[in-house]
């Protein structure tokens, strides 16, 4: 059989010390070195979109024939298509187009949710902007649009979304 020992102080102690050890570097880097997320002039655009597209094509309306082909449980009045419409997200500062994404609907059957998402720092002070959103293949040119003027704080972070219940664009 073996034998157990008991435990010498020189153990105790040198486990202390690597406890000790380790408890200093958490406390270093907790608090060091100092992190800075923009430098001290800029300012930053966050443009952050989840949106679900239009549909890709038109609903189809069946006829009573077609209607009657299919068993009871499938007789929808509507024939619509899954697929959805990309989105085109275009951001323009000071006359001068900065970003332009075209983000595909998610999902096996492109039937969910396109997602942009773009930061963007530049220089504190008053700016142009121009945003401009199309969720439908079917129409020309862009179904929303949002432009003004806005004054950046250094370190101020602006946030570009899209709400359909507010209306469209929004800025936070």
């Amino acid at each position: 059989m073996f034998e157990s020992k008991p435990l010498a102080w020189r153990t105790w102690l040198g486990q202390g010390l690597l406890y000790a050890l380790f408890a200093l570097i958490i406390g270093y880097f907790s608090s060091a070195p100092s992190y800075r997320h923009l430098a001290p002039e800029l300012a930053l655009i966050k443009l952050s979109v989840t949106h679900h597209g239009k549909r890709a094509t038109e609903c189809v309306q069946r006829t009573p024939e077609q209607l009657a082909q299919l068993p009871p449980n499938m007789r929808a009045p509507m024939q619509c298509q899954r697929e959805r419409s990309p989105l085109t997200v275009e951001l323009e500062l000071d006359g001068k187009l900065v970003y332009r994404h075209v983000a595909q609907p998610s999902g096996l059957s492109k039937d969910g949710a396109a997602s942009v998402y773009q930061r963007l720092p530049l220089l504190a002070g008053e700016h142009r902007y121009a945003v401009r959103l199309k969720d439908d293949l079917r129409s020309s040119g862009f179904d929303f649009t949002r432009e003004g003027s806005i004054n950046l704080r250094p370190g101020q972070v602006l946030v570009i979304d899209f709400n359909a219940e507010k209306g469209g664009i929004t800025l936070i």
